[in-house]
């Protein structure tokens, strides 16, 4: 077992000169979590970096450029060059955006002219004629292309409505001069807008409409030409600007940091935590980087007054490799554990794996999981980018699915195509066997399933008792040796568990009954937890022992023993659902696999579609419910044995790129 990464708190004394670098430093190293920072201010006129860094988003916005994804090995703090470099940027992007909206504004109104002048062409009498006709009343506006057939449905035979252009926007109305008014009131209803046609109107000359159409085309080659320079700009300078955005990104940042911190007019002080391994390059790196003018100074967590008086907790980190590294989130999401106790994450990785491994056993369907694993590794998959640290969860499972899968004798749901292999593995032993683990029910596999039934219970025991292990361990490293020995999860809830345990065995194998040693063995443990508060007051120097008197103690102590009785009871039976889960795995594979057959066999289009479709089913479905199992065995029958106070994680100060 190994515990958590040893500490130090460290204090340094920067001068203003080098506040910047420091932080720089600090940020891109990303092992240090600052500890007397205040409250961040908000962005504001004050942080020129940030200002610079929206406009700069503004012109990437503009440009149709993709926004930075990750940080560049050569970004650093913005100089006067950058400055420049950003200015001449916005200039020329202003300069473009304005041209492209009075060009766009230009085509808009040689557009709209055109349009208008379409929809009239076809009027070649003179509109005062059409007005002064006796018997009918014409109006002539806009309305709302999406709304014509329902006006012209609304008006029914009492008006006619007539479209003047192709789009439907302009209409001529005609009604009687008795129902003129009703036309009105119906037009107005669907916001129709009069236009003003002048008295002598007769439509628009050829020459005039052919004159619109192509001013209209000369402004869209004008629109596309400045596309076209916005495009070409956006290539020469895409790297120019990615490398500005992250340099005034990184300086926004710094500049926050710098404004929440403790400083004098020439001074700054950082206090922060860093793991202890680091502690030696770090401040070697941090002389050499101020050229000697920084005053380091290191304490070590039991000299931090905050941290002995227990107001503070000193934070948790740990060091792992890829593989183990990758359930971290697991416990941390759980609840960070205190420093300086045992680190669980190895052993939650290998139950984690072997659990998801018993429930899920398929050898294609693990290769599945496997190389799902392999892609998120290589970082290829742009869809799977925010899960690229779970790939070697993926690829664990996968293996410990496929190596399940071989002994049950499953592949993509078909119990045939491993037959082979466990004939010849079981012809080894024996007699020769289609499965080497038969997870069917049947007459014959009845006995070797309730046997498969009791091996994961006892996995269920390993996995108690490891947790039980580790709470005794970190009591002890705590300083609290009576809550490690007295408490339900401590040695004497351990000693009761194994007891009962070994009594349980015993009688199954048929040795010897209930005889007066069991009795002592299951009273002792028993006794040390009914009194487990007036024991560890006892030990611990508190007085009275009976904080509460006798009764309260004695009612204390009954609770206690019912609820270890039933926890230890429920923690054991409900590691049953990986047995169970494992046979309702086994029972969906064997319906595929029959429901194939019934369409023609497995090599069948019919049995093929099954097969895909059936397979995607477990795969998501079962393979959602089955971690979902697992996190919760996890959670409930492993971590509650020595969750019983969380720490604090450690969040060490880096820089995140900000849009």
């Amino acid at each position: 077992m190994f515990k958590t990464t040893k500490m130090k708190l460290i204090e340094l004394m920067i001068l203003r000169q080098d506040i910047d670098r420091v932080l720089e430093y600090l940020g891109k190293t990303a092992n240090f979590q600052i500890q007397n920072e205040t409250e961040l201010p908000a962005d504001s006129a004050h942080n020129p970096h940030r200002a610079m860094f929206d406009q700069l988003q503004s012109c990437r916005s503009f440009l149709k450029l993709p926004d930075v994804s990750s940080w560049s090995d050569d970004s650093s703090l913005p100089g006067d060059s950058d400055y420049a470099s950003a200015q001449d940027i916005l200039a020329a992007v202003e300069d473009m955006r304005r041209r492209e909206n009075e060009a766009g504004d230009r085509q808009k109104r040689i557009r709209s002219a055109w349009d208008e002048a379409k929809a009239f062409a076809n009027l070649k009498v003179a509109y005062s004629e059409l007005e002064h006709l006796t018997f009918l009343s014409m109006r002539i506006g806009k309305i709302d292309p999406s709304i014509f057939e329902e006006l012209r449905f609304s008006v029914g035979d009492r008006a006619v409505i007539v479209s003047l252009g192709a789009d439907n926007s302009r209409i001529l109305a005609a009604a009687s001069k008795k129902g003129r008014f009703a036309l009105d009131s119906e037009l107005k209803k669907f916001g129709f807008i009069a236009l003003e046609v002048p008295k002598d109107f007769k439509g628009v000359p050829d020459d005039v409409l052919e004159g619109l159409q192509k001013q209209s085309e000369e402004a869209d080659r004008e629109l596309a030409d400045l596309s076209a320079q916005r495009d070409r700009y956006a290539d020469a300078h895409a790297e120019q600007l990615r490398r500005l955005l992250e340099s005034f990104s990184l300086g926004a940042q710094v500049s926050r940091i710098r404004e929440s911190l403790e400083a004098t007019q020439l001074v700054y002080r950082i206090m922060g935590w860093i793991a202890a391994s680091d502690c030696s390059q770090v401040m070697r790196d941090l002389d050499n980087l101020t050229e000697g003018r920084i005053a380091i100074r290191t304490y070590e967590p039991g000299e931090v007054p905050s941290v002995k008086n227990g107001h503070e907790k000193v934070p948790v980190q740990y060091r792992h490799n890829a593989f183990v590294k990758s359930f971290e989130r697991m416990i941390f999401s759980y609840g960070a554990p205190l420093y300086g106790t045992v680190d669980p994450t190895p052993v939650v990785a290998f139950f984690f794996t072997l659990l998801f491994g018993i429930m899920f056993g398929d050898v294609g369907q693990g290769l599945v999981f496997f190389l799902i694993g392999l892609l998120m590794i290589s970082k290829k998959a742009k869809v799977l980018k925010n899960w690229n640290n779970f790939g070697p969860i993926f690829v664990a499972i996968g293996c410990s699915s496929m190596v399940m899968g071989l002994l049950t004798g499953e592949f993509f749901a078909n119990s045939e195509v491993l037959r082979p292999f466990s004939r010849f593995v079981t012809g080894l032993f024996g007699e020769p066997r289609d499965h080497i683990l038969h997870m069917m029910p049947s007459k014959d596999s009845l006995g070797k399933l309730i046997v498969f039934f009791g091996f994961t219970v006892a996995v269920g025991f390993i996995i108690n008792s490891v947790g039980l292990i580790i709470n005794i361990v970190n009591q002890f490293s705590l300083g609290k040796p009576a809550h490690a020995v007295f408490s339900k999860t401590g040695v004497c809830g351990a000693f009761f568990f194994w007891y009962v345990a070994s009594f349980v065995i015993r009688v199954l194998l048929g040795g010897v009954g209930f005889s007066w040693f069991d009795i002592v063995g299951i009273a002792i443990p028993l006794i040390g937890i009914f009194f487990a508060e007036p024991f560890t007051r006892l030990f611990e120097g508190h007085r009275p022992v009976f904080e509460n008197g006798l009764f309260s103690a004695v009612i204390e102590g009954i609770v206690e023993i019912l609820e270890v009785v039933s926890t230890y009871i429920s923690n054991s039976v409900s590691f049953l659902r990986v047995g169970a889960f494992a046979l309702s795995h086994a029972v969906l594979s064997f319906i595929i696999f029959t429901m194939s057959d019934l369409v023609g066999g497995s090599l069948s289009a019919g049995g093929i579609a099954i097969g895909i479709f059936g397979n995607a089913i477990i795969i998501i479905l079962e393979g959602l419910i089955v971690a979902i199992q697992v996190i919760r065995l996890q959670y409930y029958e492993f971590f509650s044995k020595f969750f019983t106070e969380t720490g604090r994680e450690f969040k060490p100060f880096r820089f995140k790129y900000t849009d």
